[in-house]
């Protein structure tokens, strides 16, 4: 069905902003990207009206107090998501990684709505990958052409846009969480979660499931792998080791890890829910990490620990790389070995090479920042946007119809 996109309204001077993303307490990092998103967009537009397009919205309300509405875009009529839409004065994708396969076409799909009703639209440092599906690399590259900009958080989701077509423009910064500020993780909390007090050291861990995003990881085997590295941690550091779920089914896979391990009794796993604010005051109480996360590792960054990713994805690496920190190629058991000595490697030079990871921690901050000025260009812009100047709906993607049923 061809579209053809509607000429942009006046902007008003407190403009209507859209934020669509993965959001809903599914994951600590998507919630950390919104929150640095709201400070950034009240920065430049205190008094924009700001709606979120939420997986779950009484969760979004109850946590993200600086939005003005928030509406559920799954499993509800389409009619009431183009009624948003078409009220935005410029819609916000992202960021975190949403544009891999099976996800990125129900994305671009509300973007392209969008973009059909004369609304601007920004991806806001987005990951990318894999992407192999026919309709969601044909959504890529119709959509993300039609954008004011497209920010991608690495080089890697960059190469993934290029190589499933995408021809134009495309801005690598990093990850807007990277300006996330801590919130204070308290001895109460501490004694509620049973971490003891006279702990020697404490290290974190985090464990993710298999999935799309991690299509290589044998379960049984990273769990015997991972509990041989916390195992060796409590012995060289006379450590405990505190599992850090991100998301909720990681807690299932701590519990594998710690069943694996001949010193579970030295092991804890963080069962209430916290802020990504939160979780990121916690790493104060850490001496040093080892995970699979991103977001566990960029929070362990910003707190100055030594950091050992397992790079089971090409985000996870290319995070590691410009870090300079040790990254093994995949997560398998027949790396134990290496893994150990890179583990025993990190904790000896970390001392020497503090320096210079503190400052790759800075500049990576400050490339987070620069996707907020470009965002914040983009408003600018709205203030004199011409008649015709609205993003282009490429011919051949499904758009949203009124009363065509609801959205998957």
């Amino acid at each position: 069905m061809t579209t053809t996109a509607q000429p942009p309204r006046p902007i008003q001077v407190s403009p209507r902003i859209g934020l669509l993303g993965s959001y809903g307490g599914f994951n600590l990092g998507d919630e950390a990207i919104l929150t640095c998103m709201l400070r950034c967009l009240r920065t430049h537009r205190p008094q924009a009206r700001l709606v979120a397009l939420s997986r779950n919205a009484e969760h979004t309300r109850a946590n993200h107090p600086a939005l003005d509405e928030v509406v559920d875009w799954e499993g509800v009529p389409q009619r009431r998501l183009l009624d948003v839409l078409s009220r935005l004065d410029l819609l916000v994708l992202g960021g975190g990684g949403i544009l891999y396969d099976g996800e990125a076409r129900r994305y671009l799909r509300l973007v392209a709505a969008a973009q059909a009703r004369g609304v601007r639209t920004f991806a806001y440092a987005i990951g990318a990958g894999p992407l192999r599906e026919t309709e969601d690399r044909e959504a890529v590259r119709t959509v993300l052409a039609g954008m004011a900009e497209v920010v991608v958080r690495d080089e890697e989701s960059h190469l993934v846009l290029e190589e499933a077509g995408l021809d134009r423009d495309v801005v690598v910064t990093a990850d807007p969480a990277l300006l996330l500020p801590p919130e204070p993780f308290t001895d109460r909390m501490m004694r509620q979660e049973g971490i003891p007090a006279e702990a020697h050291r404490l290290v974190g861990m985090s464990v993710r499931e298999p999935g799309r995003a991690a299509e290589k990881l044998d379960e049984g085997d990273y769990h015997a792998l991972l509990a041989d590295v916390a195992d060796f941690l409590v012995r060289r550091l006379d450590a405990h080791v505190v599992f850090v779920p991100m998301e909720r089914q990681d807690v299932h896979h701590a519990h594998g890890v710690l069943s694996r391990m001949t010193a579970p009794d030295r092991g804890r796993i963080l069962h209430s829910v916290y802020s990504p604010g939160q979780v990121l005051g916690f790493m104060a109480h850490l001496d040093l990490v080892v995970g699979m996360r991103l977001h566990f590792l960029i929070f362990a960054a910003l707190s100055g620990l030594p950091v050992l990713p397992l790079p089971y994805s090409g985000k996870v690496f290319d995070f590691a790389r410009r870090l300079g920190a040790p990254a093994l190629v995949g997560v398998a058991r027949e790396q134990a070995g290496l893994l150990l000595a890179e583990v025993d490697r990190l904790w000896d030079e970390f001392p020497q090479r503090r320096g210079d990871f503190e400052e790759r921690v800075r500049r990576l901050r400050g490339r987070a920042g620069e996707t907020c000025t470009r965002l914040g260009a983009v408003l600018d812009s709205l203030d004199t946007v011409s008649p015709g100047a609205a993003d282009a709906v490429q011919p051949g993607l499904h758009l949203l119809t009124p009363g065509a049923g609801t959205a998957t």
